[in-house]
């Protein structure tokens, strides 16, 4: 009997992990209209963000769990002006080049009930306002327009930024709403999908030559 409550217990407190949200406990992002973006861009230093020093992921989820993701192929750039307030990011991604955990997830994330890949090459993120200070310890506070899905939304989001002569590093994990860029599809009815998903930013960008 006690061997059968032990198992029971167990079963249980897998199951409530399987279904946590991944979500819950990150900083979720401001959401708003999109912003302007000052032309010209800075005159500094130039860092460039690539798949060999970078990571971009992604981590959604639904009622029986979770899965994680990433774009394999984009590009970028960190306009460095002295100091992080004084400078932009910008990067694009390849929407074709997502992978996730599943491969079958894979291909349906690229249809038109997520991505839509066909329609929506590029995703892309250029910031337009960089404030020091940060929610849980962050060393700043990044605003840019995200365009996803053909929506561009202004979003707010905490980041840890250094700058070194050589490398321009930027850390941050925070959450958006997936339905704020036109992605609703809801999953089975007996297994919805959460609106919020988890992105993950490990920027370790190397000085240009």
């Amino acid at each position: 009997m006690r061997t059968m409550i032990g198992i029971t217990i167990l079963s249980g407190m897998m199951f409530l992990a399987a279904c946590s949200d991944p979500a819950a406990d990150s900083t979720k992002a401001v959401t708003g209209e999109a912003a302007r973006v000052a032309s010209p861009a800075p005159q500094g230093q130039k860092y460039q963000i690539t798949p060999q020093n970078s990571k971009i992921e992604f981590v959604g989820s639904k009622v029986t769990g979770s899965h994680n993701g990433s774009f394999q192929t984009f590009s970028g750039e960190i306009d460095y002006a002295g100091a992080p307030e004084n400078s932009r990011v910008n990067i694009t991604m390849q929407t074709d080049s997502l992978t996730a955990d599943d491969p079958k997830l894979t291909e349906h994330l690229k249809t038109a009930d997520f991505f839509d890949v066909a329609k929506f090459p590029q995703a892309t993120f250029v910031s337009t306002e960089i404030k020091p200070g940060g929610e849980k310890g962050a060393t700043h506070t990044v605003t840019g327009n995200l365009t996803l899905h053909g929506v561009t939304k202004a979003i707010t989001f905490p980041a840890t930024i250094a700058v070194t002569p050589d490398t321009a590093t930027v850390d941050s994990s925070f959450s958006i709403n997936r339905k704020d860029f036109g992605i609703n599809y809801a999953g089975a009815s007996d297994n919805l999908i959460r609106d919020d998903v988890v992105l993950k930013l490990t920027i370790r960008a190397d000085k240009a030559s």
